[in-house]
């Protein structure tokens, strides 16, 4: 085992924000080392062995694309900042998505990577909406979506002084809502922009191989550059006195220190170890923190088939944003499940190349859950209610797909099928109510309390693969590297 004890930059958690920062400080000789409290790397982006297979969780697909030779984007930063070849990632391309409103999808929305398809699409659509979608399109582009001094708006607001169809509003904001948003009904209006940029502006891939292609190639460079790694080591206190992290408990009981702590586990997580007392946290104390957990958490459900889905006329759509509903609900749900709207991805339905294609077909369907109706279930309701549940969100989502072949199709070509629910993440994340996407109350500084202890990832408020890459290598720069310190 590694006895050091004291390091410039400790790393509380190794997700793509950890291991980002980890690289970039690294880079410039930084003694870095990244705690990690399970045995696989990725955090919310990992994956997992069951059955002989691995499972990606979190990863529909990789936002953010841009083609070779297109510069002063996410991904293209990203990639100069941590010194990666772009076919290191091995990106491929979706074939298409939509955004699909109505009881069987009756109003979508495709887009793909090209932005032209999606502006023509709201223009079939929506005709007396295109002249303030595209004065809204262009205001998104001019944003400063980085800054970490902005002011915030809300998003609603900000949309409706460009567009007066609020169906039109709704499926804008269905995608990039299910996509990253940590609040209800609204967004902050620069959460709103980085997310619209990755997904409509932008776009999506994935290696051929899923996340760990990602996280090999972010562990390999981290390596290279020198930096350690603890895993099922984590973090179980931080001791702080006059204003800053004096070290931090391990949960083998042993000690570090370290000049600086980078903390990319969220902001309520990060505060509950800093008060003991939040250890085993009551409902009542976790509310006091200075920065709440969010309301929102996740169900999904994984279907391994035997076949292409190509093969059950499910071959043209990438990924699906379904709504049923004459109003898009985005908030913690009544019941376990809502499945009024979701989510849909079909990993196969990507442009892997001629003769390249994943070993089995997969349908993932994701829809919004309530963490306090599934945390506390004895272990039979818990297994009862995943089945349950998995029945109704395939049935919803199977609307918003090509009628199948014969009505026992899928259940026919299906082989495996799994299901995480919001315990799920909190066992594996940590992270407090199942939140994916963290707190609503985000820290574009990534400051905390303490002078020497910053904040990476998803409640800095980056979002997405990228943008929690991103976020790790900004906060390394901002303050510590540029800083000189």
């Amino acid at each position: 085992m590694n006895t050091a004890t004291h390091y410039d930059v400790v790393i509380i958690g190794a997700g793509m924000a950890g291991l980002a920062a980890g690289i970039r400080l690294a880079h410039f000789g930084k003694k870095v080392c990244i705690f990690e409290r399970h045995n696989a790397t990725g955090g919310l982006n990992s994956f997992y062995s069951l059955g002989g297979r691995k499972y990606d969780v979190g990863l529909h697909a990789m936002t953010n694309f841009v083609r070779a030779g297109v510069k002063g984007t996410p991904l293209t930063k990203l990639l100069r900042q941590l010194r990666i070849e772009r076919d290191e990632f091995a990106l491929c391309e979706q074939k298409r998505s939509r955004v699909a409103f109505g009881p069987r999808g009756d109003v979508s929305l495709t887009f793909t990577n090209d932005f032209t398809v999606f502006e023509s699409e709201v223009a079939r659509q929506f005709p007396a909406q295109i002249d303030g979608f595209r004065r809204l399109v262009s205001l998104i582009r001019s944003y400063d979506d980085v800054s970490l001094g902005a002011i915030p708006e809300s998003a609603r607001a900000v949309i409706r002084r460009h567009l007066s169809d609020p169906l039109l509003e709704d499926m804008l904001f269905c995608p990039v809502m299910y996509y990253g948003s940590a609040t209800e009904h609204d967004m902050e209006f620069g959460q709103f922009v980085i997310m619209f940029k990755a997904l409509f502006l932008e776009g999506f891939a994935r290696p051929l191989d899923g996340v760990r292609v990602i996280l090999r190639v972010l562990l390999d460079k981290y390596r290279q550059s020198g930096g350690e790694r603890r895993m099922k080591c984590g973090v179980q206190k931080i001791i702080t006195r006059d204003g800053q992290a004096r070290a931090l408990v391990l949960d083998d009981g042993t000690e570090v220190t370290a000049t600086h702590v980078i903390s990319t586990i969220g902001a309520p997580e990060t505060e509950r170890l800093m008060s003991p007392q939040l250890l085993a946290p009551s409902a009542a104390l976790t509310a006091s923190l200075p920065h709440p957990a969010g309301a929102l958490s996740y169900t999904e459900t994984i279907t391994v088939l035997d076949r292409e889905p190509a093969a059950l006329g499910w071959g043209d759509d990438t990924i699906i944003f379904f709504n049923d509903s004459e109003k898009f609900t985005y908030e913690r749900s009544a019941s376990a499940v809502d499945v009024r709207s979701g989510v849909i991805c079909i990993p196969n339905n990507f442009d892997y190349g001629a003769d390249r294609h994943l070993p089995e077909g997969l349908f993932r369907c994701t829809c919004l859950a309530n963490y306090e109706q599934w945390v506390n279930l004895p272990e039979a309701e818990y297994r009862a209610a995943k089945a349950r549940w998995y029945a109704d969100i395939q049935r919803s989502a199977q609307r918003f797909l090509p009628t199948l072949p014969t009505p026992d199709a899928l259940t026919h070509a299906t082989v495996a099928t799994d299901m995480f629910t919001p315990r799920t993440i909190t066992k594996f994340t940590g992270r407090m109510g199942g939140a994916i996407y963290g707190s609503p109350q985000k820290i574009r500084d990534g400051r905390t309390s303490m002078d020497n202890l910053y904040l990476a990832g998803t409640d800095q408020g980056f979002l997405g693969i990228i943008g929690a890459m991103l976020s790790g290598i900004s906060m390394a720069n901002f303050h510590i590297l540029q800083a000189g310190k």
